[in-house]
This record gives C-alpha cells, structure tokens and sequence, in this order.
C-alpha cells in the first residue's frame, strides 16, 4: 500500500526544488531542515552540507540580531520585502531580497521559512544606471561631487569579491570587514608589505554607505611634514609664499573615505591635528582662524605593529587608541599557502589579457616552489613573480626555468642533501615506492586544504576526478570526512 503521506511530501519538495526562490527552512532551535536547489545555486553549496546545520554557521556574517530567522523564531512575527548583504563561508558577498515567516503547528512555533531570490546583478546594474544618470546631469550643470572627482581623480575599484581566497583567516577578513563597512568608526588596518591591505580599505569604501562618495589615498611617509600638512588640511591665501585657497585631503574626501597609509610615519606635530579632526570632525586649514566641518571617515593603515610604534614614540597613544576602534589584521601569504593555487590562476588570467598570453597552467615544480618560498613580498610578490613569468614564457605552461631566480631554486631538488639509504630495510619495487609517495601527498594536500577535495586538486594540479579516485584506491576517505567534521562541512 502506497503512503500517500510520504508522496505527497515528495512531490512537494520536487516543487520547491524547481522554483526560482531560495528557500531554507529552520527548525525552532535555528538548526536546517530544508534548503532547495535554488538556495544551493546561490551559496555554491550542496543541500547536504546545509541540512543540519545552524543557519549561524551556514552564514557565518550573520548574528543573532542580523539573521532574520533568528529574529523571527524570537518574536514570531514575520519579516517581508528586505534586503540584505551575505558573506557566504567561502567568502563570496551577494545581495539578497527576502521575507522570513514563522511557521506554526497547532499554534506552536515550530520554525522558520525564509524566501530569497538573489538580486546581487540588478543591485549593481541600478547602481550603475544612478551613477551615470550622476554623471550626465554634472555633465550639464557641475556640482560638487563633480568638482571633487576632477581635483581627486581617485576612486576605489575593489570589493571584496576581488579578493582572492578561501583560507579560514581570508574568509573571516571579508566577514569582519563587510561589518565594518556599515558604520562610519575609524579602522585601523594591520598586514605586513604587500599583503592587501589596500584592496580590503577600498573593498570597506565600495561596501560603505559611502562609496558614492570620494575616495582618495595618501602614503605619509611620501612628504616631510610641512607639506603633508598642507596636503591633508589645505592652505588659505597668504599663509606662506605663494600660498592659495586651497582644500586639503580632508575637504576632498568629504562624504567619503580617506586612507592614511604608513600612519606610523606621520610626523608627530600633525597626529595631534588629525586626532582633532577624528573627535569632533573639525579642521583648520593653514593660516586660517575659521573651523571647518567634515564628514571623512578615516582608514589607517600600519606595516608595522602600532604598540610597537608607540613603544617607540613614532605614534602617539591617544591617535592609536582613536583609530584602533576597529581593527583588522590581513594575514601574511606565508599563513594562507593553501590560496597560492586559487592566487596563480587568478593571475594567470588577468595577464593572459594584458599581456595576450595564452598560458593554461603552471607545473608541479613552479608549485612545489611556490609552496616552499617564504614570500617575504606576500602576494605583491606571487603577482609579480607571475607577470615575469608570462614575459618569458613561449608555451602554455610556465615552468620552473620561467621563475625569477630567486625563486627558481625552491623548486630544485638536486641541490638538498640526501640521506644516505638503509642497507638493511627491506627492498621495495619502483611501483611500491612511487605509491607510498602518491599516498603521502595525497594525504598532506588534503591536510592542507581541510579535506576540501576541490581544493586538494588544485593544489596538487589534478582533476578533481582524479583525486577522488585516488582517495578511494589509498583508503583516505575517513580523513576527508573527519575534516568535512572539523571544518562544517567539505565543499
């Protein structure tokens, strides 16, 4: 006898299964009962690795208070027609439009439905409509905003789609950044040269309230402090020879965002005058007795640990403790080796267009080099060790002989001491040898990666397929699924 229960249920999940809108279902506790192919499309994941699974972890952007399932299933009453920004565990940032309702059963709160359909492209596509409407009416009548784009020439390109990464400390970098990026309190940002630390500010700007607005950046250690000075604060006519009316930084960047990198160097004297503008929002141009008032936010960068400076008296305590509101710290790439595949690929491709190459991939020893350098330069670095690579390469494969020299020898065997062999061990055919070997590095990758199978293979520089066959005839599948525990699921 047919249960006519259980067919109904699965004709009714093969309904929502072909709807356009992503629809998760939590349980009373915020746990996932249900979650659609079309709520899968959208965070890159598979139902399986949902189902389970609190929606706290599954989008781990979100709080107590941000989630709206969470606030449904604590006032039980419903959310409808919002809006909101997601940074999903792989990092990606996507806009959603949404209505939560509660779901009873006999007049008890039993759960939660939220329905969403991703609206991330029409988001930027009418962005882009209003910011060219912009530009044409101040093609007729110039206004401010105009003015200030023409004296700044500055914009911020990236968001936080542009950088590059699925690394634990990356992931919780853009989560902690798109945060921030909704307040207008100072940011400090820390990360040693070459990391990224200016792509995460613009990517804040770009994510802001304030990214219509200005944005201009300023390295303070570029000019001695008398001209610094007049640059961040302006000048009024007659201040000193030759001195006009003129805005400085803080002026331009009205309305939106100012970044100060190298803060440390900033000559002492005109820390005090920056900690003014960041308490009250006032400044003085130079010569001037009138009080301006300013809307900047202000993000600060350091390629040194600030307690350090302070240590040091190269930056002021109260300054550190007024920007240090906020602070985010980029990791180094030497902390993040397991993004160096996703890193080459990326720019790989961005200098296939440039340059009109057609590389496909690089080689396992390029890898194996890339693993074992120390990258002092960070991902400035691999970028530029890549764009050299694709001025000398002919083929569609870079190589080792293709690298910079001074990375070439991290890729070469020949020059390591080797042990000498045990005599007395048992001897092993070239066969048994050569699969302990494919074992070992399978097993390592895998480490690497959390048991993300996806990851693992391009580390290694295999198809996916591939890796999973291998993971099968070496008995490695209790290790991938003891990392998709550990990590909340494998990918």
């Amino acid at each position: 006898m047919i249960d006519r229960d259980t067919e109904n249920e699965q004709y009714f999940e093969q309904i929502l299964d072909n709807v356009e809108e992503a629809i998760h279902v939590v349980d009373c506790d915020g746990v996932t009962v249900y979650y659609n192919r079309a709520a899968a499309e959208i965070d890159g994941w598979k139902a399986a690795d949902v189902i389970g699974k609190h929606v706290l972890q599954v989008y781990p952007s979100l709080t107590l208070e941000t989630s709206s399932m969470m606030r449904v299933l604590a006032t039980g009453q419903p959310i409808v027609n919002q809006q909101q920004t997601i940074v999903n565990r792989t990092g990606r940032t996507f806009t959603l439009h949404y209505s939560t309702f509660p779901l009873y059963r006999k007049g008890v709160l039993v759960g939660a439905c939220d329905m969403a359909r991703d609206i991330t492209k029409i988001k930027e596509l009418a962005e882009r409509v209003t910011e060219l409407q912009a530009e044409l009416l101040d093609a007729k009548t110039p206004g401010r905003r105009r003015a200030k784009a023409q004296e700044t020439g500055c914009s911020a390109r990236y968001t936080f789609n542009d950088i590059v990464g699925t690394h634990d400390l990356i992931v919780k970098l853009k989560i902690l950044g798109q945060r921030v990026a909704g307040t207008s309190s100072p940011v400090l940002v820390l990360g040693e040269t070459g990391s990224g630390k200016e792509l995460v500010v613009q990517a804040i700007h770009n994510a802001s309230a304030r990214k219509n607005g200005p944005f201009i950046a300023q390295n303070c250690a570029a000019f001695p402090v008398t001209l610094l000075e007049s640059i961040l604060f302006g000048t009024v006519k007659g201040s000193f020879t030759g001195a006009e009316d003129r805005p400085g930084l803080f002026e331009l960047a009205d309305g939106g965002t100012l970044f100060l990198d190298e803060i440390n160097s900033m000559p002492l004297e005109l820390q005090s005058k920056l900690l003014r503008v960041l308490q009250d929002g006032t400044l003085r141009r130079i010569g001037d007795s009138r009080l301006r008032q300013v809307d900047t936010r202000v993000i600060a960068c350091s390629n040194v640990d600030p307690e350090e400076a302070v240590r040091r008296k190269e930056l002021r305590v109260d300054l550190y403790y007024r920007l240090n509101v906020v602070s985010l710290r980029v990791p180094s790439l030497r902390e993040r080796k397991s993004d160096i595949p996703a890193l080459t690929h990326h720019f790989v491709g961005l200098y296939n267009n440039r340059l009109g190459c057609a590389v496909t991939r690089v080689s396992d020893e390029v890898y194996r080099a890339f693993q074992s350098h120390p990258w002092p330069g960070n991902v400035r670095e691999l970028q530029h060790s890549i764009e050299h690579a694709m001025n000398v390469v002919s083929g569609k494969v870079i190589e080792l002989e293709h690298l910079p020299d001074g990375l070439r020898q991290y890729g070469e065997d020949r020059n390591r001491p080797r042990p000498e062999p045990d005599r007395s061990a048992p001897r092993r055919t070239l066969p048994e040898i050569l699969k302990t070997i494919e074992r070992s590095s399978l097993a390592e990758a895998l480490e690497e990666c959390d048991g993300n199978i996806s990851r693992a293979a391009a580390y290694l520089g295999i198809p996916r397929q591939t890796i999973q066959y291998k993971i099968k005839i070496y008995s490695l599948l209790d290790r991938v699924k003891a990392n998709a525990e550990k990590e909340g699921g494998s990918r």
